[in-house]
């Protein structure tokens, strides 16, 4: 998902993908967690994909190492129409 968005330059944050979950946990459980998670048919490809780090701002690192600032929306979303 995360190289075919990049590759189309699709925002996979705004993209419709049900099914999903992300998890903010606390560092010292986040292995924890995830053993249980995958413990579990539907979460066998449970992932960490991330951490939080005590600076301003929220930045996502795409496949080729490209940083980026996430904003809030500024729009909502359009309906899906399935």
């Amino acid at each position: 998902m995360r190289g075919v968005c990049e590759l189309l330059g699709l925002d996979a944050l705004n993209f419709a993908n049900e099914g999903k979950l992300v998890l903010a946990v606390a560092r010292d459980e986040a292995e924890n967690v995830l053993a249980h998670l995958r413990s579990h048919a539907l979460g066998r490809d449970a992932a960490i994909i991330g951490e939080v780090v005590a600076r301003p701002g929220v930045r996502s690192v795409g496949l080729y190492g490209v940083k980026r600032t996430l904003d809030l929306p500024h729009t909502e979303p359009l309906p899906r129409i399935c």
